[in-house]
């Protein structure tokens, strides 16, 4: 008997808290303030003092030079916060890219030459009759592939990821997971297993066809508190919607989106279509000047965000956790240009290159134009907002299309081409890749690929603007630290196992990417 409750004492530390040599944790409540730049973080704290992210920074160690380690767009964004990787390991550079490996959601059979888009954004939803989502995917949108016997089937999100997630190992030691996020595709954090996340909520933010909560910053405050009633229900050990549910999850959190459309918008609510936002409608949002000083629709998304992070911090005192709960804010990308000077969409890149004198006669030209025009089947792709991920129909025009942005780079408003050694140096070879891009176009810093009225901001890119975000890791025992030396956000993955106690290596991107634990957080 004593040695059954020895063994069975083991176990639990093994789960809930003896990492020797950093913070210790019984939960951890990771947060993604989508768009939250460093900046912002110093920024508000200094402004604000007595702010909720002021509180945690105080009562933790602030990250001032993290880095997404890729592209920054939100898949990949996330999946370094929860995998430990880039798309190196985890396979994925866009929600809506390109695999040469699959087909068509109408190719039942998989017939035919394979290569198609794998879009895994809100047009996956299940819709109703008026264009609501009913917040679950639709297997009919689904990109086809082919499973280990050969059957042509639907590929979700989380069978596309190449590698397995922090909620995954956690819920394989023991623990409970909990995750909410802005589109049902986020089932992306489930993992190959599909059952990584015990209680997923996607309310989704962006309906096709109805209402876009995005278009107006109050409406996207509405959606992101639907996400934080269910972390405020989950911290008293319900599960999100308020049922009784198993106790409050060893690993569980959000991403707030406020932030995000707050930074993006061009005019607030243009359209009216959020009927209760009559405070900022036709206001600008983005920031004012270079040093980050927000608009008026700015500063209210982070400071309805920080409330909400209040919220949070209460809760967790009010059910005796917050001293065992690690809590970490930080965000799956930035957002560019900061400085609204800098500002430029000339329209999408493969458009620009159709209008060069020869777009409608180079080889090279042709090449891109196609790949830009191709909706569905083995035709290419590109992918493009201040970047441009580009999959070509044929790749051994690859050389030659890259000597072409290159030699109209000023034109196209291109600052770096990568393709061929360059882009071997910090992706996998897209000779042998299925998902790695032929060339990666990062266009000059403020230039987005786009004509929208709608927008004066984009991440995806990897411009500081894009890539240097907010990373605060709050917890007992750290003390106000600031830490400037570069990190990536990938390590807060292998850091959040660390604090419970679980092995880091039990993440695949951790082994393969040799990923570590974020430094400083020592005893």
């Amino acid at each position: 008997m004593r040695n059954l409750l020895v063994g069975s004492l083991l176990v639990l530390s093994s789960i809930f808290g003896v990492a020797q040599d950093g913070p210790r944790a019984k939960h951890v409540l990771l947060v993604s303030v989508d768009g939250l730049h460093a900046l912002d973080v110093a920024n508000y704290i200094y402004k604000y003092p007595k702010s909720a992210l002021s509180e945690l920074a105080h009562r933790g160690t602030t990250f001032t030079n993290a880095r997404t380690p890729a592209n920054s767009d939100s898949f990949p964004g996330l999946l370094a916060l929860v995998t430990g990787g880039s798309p190196i390991s985890h396979g994925f550079f866009y929600d809506v890219s390109y695999d040469r490996s699959l087909y068509d959601p109408t190719n039942t059979t998989c017939a035919g030459s394979p290569g198609n888009l794998l879009t895994f954004d809100e047009s996956i939803d299940l819709y109703n009759s008026a264009n609501v989502s009913q917040d679950v995917i639709d297997p009919a949108r689904l990109p086809r592939g082919k499973d280990s016997h050969g059957n042509c089937v639907a590929i979700y999100p989380s069978q596309a990821l190449r590698t397995n997630t922090i909620f995954e190992v956690v819920r394989a030691a023991g623990g409970h997971t909990a995750w909410a996020d802005k589109h049902p595709a986020y089932d992306l954090v489930n993992g190959n297993s599909r059952h990584g996340v015990e209680d997923l909520y996607t309310p989704e933010i962006t309906n096709v066809g109805g209402l876009d909560d995005t278009a107006s910053v109050v409406c996207t405050v509405e959606n992101d508190a639907l996400k934080v009633q269910g972390i405020l229900n989950e911290i008293q050990g319900k599960k999100h919607d308020g049922a009784p549910g198993p106790g409050v999850p060893a690993v569980f959190g959000m991403n707030f989106q406020a932030v995000s459309v707050g930074q993006k918008l061009e005019k607030d609510n243009s359209d009216g279509s959020c009927v209760d936002d009559t405070t900022f409608v036709g206001q600008a949002g983005g920031y004012t000047d270079g040093a980050g000083t927000p608009t008026g629709v700015l500063a209210y998304a982070l400071q309805k965000t920080d409330a909400a992070l209040a919220s949070m911090i209460k809760a967790l005192k009010d059910q005796g956790i917050y001293d065992s709960t690690l809590f970490i804010v930080t965000a799956k990308h930035g957002q560019s240009p900061i400085n609204p000077v800098k500002v430029n969409k000339p329209g999408h890149l493969a458009d620009l290159v159709a209008a060069l004198p020869d777009g409608a006669t180079n080889p090279a030209a042709i090449a891109l134009v196609s790949a830009g025009n191709c909706s569905t089947g083995p035709c290419g792709a590109i992918s493009d907002d201040d970047v441009a991920l580009i999959w070509l129909a044929d790749q051994k025009m690859t050389a030659k299309v890259a000597a072409y942005l290159n030699a109209n780079a000023s034109a196209l408003f291109i600052d770096e081409v990568m393709s061929g050694s360059e882009l071997r140096l910090k992706f996998n070879n897209p000779a042998t890749d299925s998902r790695t891009p032929d060339i990666i176009v990062q266009p000059v810093y403020g230039t987005i690929y786009t004509t929208s009225s709608k927008k004066n901001a984009e991440h995806g890119g990897f411009s500081y603007g894009d890539t240097n975000v907010g990373l605060i890791v709050s917890g007992p025992g750290l003390h106000g630290d600031a830490i400037k030396t570069p990190v990536a956000t990938s390590q807060v993955a292998p850091t959040i196992l660390h604090a419970l106690g679980i092995d880091t290596k039990a993440l695949r991107s951790v082994r393969v990417e040799k990923t570590s634990v974020l430094p400083g957080l020592g005893n």
